[in-house]
């Protein structure tokens, strides 16, 4: 099973989703940006790294708000959310096409990868 790192960062009562763009697995679905757990590498760290490679913003990882068990075609991912502060606004797509701070309660009206459905639900019930 991969264990993928996934980005929550809200602000405002609004949670940050990054659209897969074209050529990508998933292509057109949205979700909470990060990537895959490197040998060793905590789930914090991991979605620091994702950030800044991904999305060009130093961020300030926290809590696992929830997880995730899905499986994909290509085989089981466990989905980590982890609760992040962003050091700036100024992000800058590199494999997404898209961003949007979408609000907490709208969330479950994007059309979500799979994998992040469940925590896009725990985030709904929490916190909107």
């Amino acid at each position: 099973m991969k264990q993928v790192a996934a980005a929550i960062a809200i602000r405002e009562q609004r949670v940050l989703v990054t659209r897969r763009g074209v050529g990508e697995s998933l292509e057109g679905f949205w979700e909470f940006p990060g990537g895959k757990l490197e040998e060793g590498e905590s789930p914090q760290d991991c979605i620091v790294r994702e950030l800044l490679e991904e999305l060009g913003v130093q961020s300030e990882a926290g809590e696992i708000v929830a997880e995730s068990v899905y499986e994909y075609p290509g085989g089981v991912i466990n989905l980590i959310g982890i609760r992040v502060t962003l050091s700036a606004d100024d992000i800058q797509l590199t494999v997404h096409d898209a961003y949007d701070w979408v609000s907490l309660s709208g969330l479950l009206n994007l059309k979500l990868a799979p994998a992040d459905v469940p925590i896009a639900e725990e985030l709904a019930r929490r916190y909107g």
